[in-house]
């Protein structure tokens, strides 16, 4: 999976690079009646090749490089208007604001403008048939069926991209299927890959009959590996103690955290100044919208189940009330609303990080009367806290239904699902990636 992965990644930035440059050569021809000139081509080649690496980066944070899940697919035409439409504003300021250019052409980029978004519509569709028209692996399906195995099931089948189709999914709690039985399904279904959950006993009572399948060719894989690299989170349902000693480890990226602490420190310096030419303002609206106080102090579970104590700038009608959300009595304020919106709120914890209390990116911390609850109710939940929370964090990006002020079992343990594949797989990919993906929700001025 991981290396289908690598190359449709390398396949939509070498397409989308090539449809740019057809689209210059494309839109030069019908602006001026004739096949562009050598001298004409490089003369708009130039500052524009500049332009196509911006809407690369521009799509980038779209998230048109992401993973192509079923939901993604649905909202692909929309996002590349949307990106279209962003181009547009860059270009126009490149060329019209910039004044060592020489050209300013206006009838070139709107006409090039359309272009590109009918060849980049064209070919995204164009790839996307082409993956649904491959040869597709046959696999079955050893694991219980739950909620989580389902999503699994219903995803692999559903979306060509990712080249697998389950032939039969064999619930091992309930079948008795004898090893003659397996063995049948397999050459006759001419499968070619068995997902199983391994650590399912069941499955276990089944591994002589599929140590034998190694010598047909047939390959296997790991249903937990499968749904992490399909989903981007770690399933609850199907992870157990040994799997946490196995992933989950405080010691094992030392090197990492102290790159990561350095990178908070020096961040933490250059924002917290950066964002001292804010404060006048938010803390005049603040005062003027309902006389309150400026800056709201919280107490938090941290790192080890410390307590620590977060700044931000006051959104709601009480300041410090504990966490105590469940009255219903604290309402957000007019600026409240704008800051949190906007983020701004937060500007005030760039202390914490450079303290060490937060990192730039992490779990976010909980009320510690929320974290009680939930220690209680969701299994694995404080593994959460074997790391420093973070301003912004992988389930913030990628779980919008994560409750904010109450208690919700469901919705948090599908957040911690987040957590959990952070917990394990951070690095500093994973860093850049939640850094650009939080930048995306920032110019979107989505509330929270």
């Amino acid at each position: 999976m991981n290396v289908v992965r690598r190359k449709e990644i390398l396949a939509l930035l070498l397409g989308d690079f090539a449809v740019f440059f057809v689209a210059l050569y494309l839109t030069l021809t019908v602006r001026f009646g004739t096949l562009p000139s050598q001298e004409v081509l490089l003369i708009h080649l130039i500052p524009f090749f500049v332009l196509f690496l911006v809407s690369l980066l521009i799509s980038f944070i779209a998230g048109l490089y992401e993973k192509h899940t079923l939901v993604f697919k649905g909202k692909l035409p929309a996002t590349l208007t949307r990106v279209q439409v962003i181009n547009a504003v860059v270009g126009i300021a490149f060329f019209y604001f910039i004044p060592y250019l020489n050209i300013t052409p206006k009838i070139v980029l709107f006409i090039y403008l359309v272009i590109s978004l009918v060849l980049m519509v064209a070919w995204r569709m164009a790839l996307a048939e082409t993956l649904g028209l491959r040869r597709r692996t046959k696999a079955l399906l050893f694991s219980r069926k739950n909620p989580d195995t389902e999503r699994l099931y219903h995803e692999i089948n559903n979306n060509q991209r990712y080249g697998t189709f389950f032939m039969e999914w064999i619930d091992p709690s309930s079948s008795t299927l004898p090893s003659t039985e397996i063995m049948e399904h397999v050459r006759s279904k001419k499968v070619t890959l068995i997902v199983a959950d391994f650590t399912d006993p069941k499955v276990n009572d089944l591994m002589p009959t599929l140590y034998g399948l190694i010598f047909s060719g047939v390959q296997f894989g790991d249903i937990q590996k499968l749904y992490e690299e399909v989903f981007d989170q770690v399933p609850l349902s199907l992870v157990n103690d040994t799997w946490f000693i196995e992933n989950v480890s405080s010691s094992t990226k030392s090197s990492f955290d102290i790159f990561k602490r350095l990178i908070d420190i020096t961040t933490s310096v250059i924002g917290g100044v950066i964002s001292l030419i804010f404060y006048p303002f938010i803390c005049s609206a603040i005062k003027l919208d309902d006389g309150g106080v400026i800056f709201s102090y919280q107490d938090r579970v941290g790192q080890n189940n410390k307590i620590i104590r977060i700044v931000k700038f006051r959104t709601m009608t009480v300041a410090n009330d504990g966490g105590q959300w469940t009255t219903g009595e604290n309402k957000v304020t007019r600026v409240g609303s704008f800051l949190r919106k906007s983020r701004l709120d937060e500007l005030p914890q760039f202390f914490n990080v450079f303290r060490g209390d937060l990192s730039l990116v992490g779990p976010r911390p909980e009320f510690p009367s929320a974290v009680e609850s939930y220690n209680s109710s969701v299994p694995y939940y404080n593994i959460r806290h074997i790391i420093k929370p973070g301003l912004f964090g992988w389930a913030q990006i990628q779980h919008q239904k994560h409750p904010h002020h109450g208690l919700d079992v469901e919705e948090t343990k599908n957040k911690l699902s987040y957590d959990l594949y952070y917990v394990k797989n951070r690095s500093v990919f994973l860093e850049m990636k939640i850094i650009v993906q939080t930048i995306k929700i920032l110019l979107s001025f989505v509330g929270r």
